[in-house]
């Protein structure tokens, strides 16, 4: 898929530099900025044309000083090392944002940090960040969900250390090392004639469909995951899969593998357990629902991967 880079989260050309994660004393030479994260959420400014941008802050700002560990080597920007550090220690004035919302569109101000700036769920703004901000954004709320998750050693339950500028963990005790993990998602545009099945899960917005996904197994194929999940969730047979693009998804640390599918037939059979309903869209359908003029339909979150391969569905750009 010509246009495959263009997706949210990918093509912002971050230097990793991977080399200097094990080179501490290289690190400390060059000039360094902090992405700033608190509970996973990164601080924001508006940039006055709908869009914002990444908060970066140099070395001793005094938004870091709740930091509780050392920072996370992200990269190298224009000669600049760039961190993601976890200030989750802080506790704003106006309380915590609501676990148990679908999406919680409140937003932090720091009193460190410019009377505009805010930290917010990254899903709000990620389809108007630029590229670089994005990739940025996304890696720094992986990683550091990963060593929050994984402070303790899986092989023998003890307190592991960070290495390799935050991109390994070590057992003290036993040896062991551990390593970022992210897992594979197929998520799938299916096709039938000039229809697209659609689907939602349990509490989801009212309203709301996207097309179907799930994990990949251990010893699965990606074609083989793109069959059996379209059959165990909406039991419809798929014939043809080829690849289309991918995004890494920072909740918590996917790749979403975006594949086209063929479908063999239109009969549903729901598992109520996956899905709370799935349907057949017309192209015209859809294009009202992009719209917002669809009386039923709200499409997929405009950044996610599903909107942007019905986007392209849409302008038959798959190629």
């Amino acid at each position: 898929m010509r246009h495959a880079e263009t997706v949210t989260f990918a093509g912002g050309g971050l230097d990793r530099a991977a080399h200097l994660r094990g080179r501490p004393e290289e690190l400390a030479l060059l000039e360094a900025e902090y992405v700033p994260m608190w509970k996973g959420r990164p601080a924001f400014l508006p940039d006055g044309c709908e869009g914002h941008q990444l908060v970066r802050v140099p070395a001793g700002h005094p938004v870091l000083e709740p930091a509780a560990e050392a920072p996370v080597f992200l990269g190298l920007v224009e000669g600049r090392a760039l961190f993601a550090q976890d200030i989750s220690a802080w506790e704003p004035d106006g309380g915590l944002p609501d676990p148990t919302l679908f999406f919680d569109a409140s937003e932090q101000p720091h009193p460190a940090l410019t009377p505009d700036a805010r930290f917010a769920e990254l899903r709000g703004v990620m389809a108007g960040l630029p590229a670089l901000d994005a990739e940025l954004a996304a890696t720094a709320r992986s990683i550091l969900s990963w060593q929050r998750s994984h402070r303790f050693c899986a092989a023998c339950g003890e307190s592991s250390e960070m290495v390799q500028a935050g991109w390994q963990r070590s057992c003290p005790a036993c040896g062991a090392q551990h390593f970022p993990r992210t897992d594979p998602v197929v998520i799938m545009l299916v096709t039938h004639g000039n229809s697209v099945l659609l689907g939602r899960s349990p509490g989801w917005p009212e309203g709301m469909y996207s097309l179907l996904a799930g994990f990949l197994e251990p010893g699965e194929t990606v074609e083989a995951a793109v069959r059996r999940e379209v059959f165990e969730e909406a039991g419809v047979r798929i014939g043809r899969v080829g690849y289309l693009a991918s995004q890494p998804w920072p909740y918590p640390s996917s790749l979403m593998i975006g594949c086209r599918a063929e479908a063999l037939g239109r009969e549903i059979t729901l598992d109520p357990a996956e899905l709370d309903h799935a349907l057949w869209a017309t192209r015209e359908e859809v294009l009202e629902a992009f719209a917002g003029r669809h009386p039923v339909l709200r499409p997929a979150r405009k950044g996610a991967i599903a909107h942007f391969l019905l986007k392209n569905w849409l302008a038959d750009r798959l190629d």
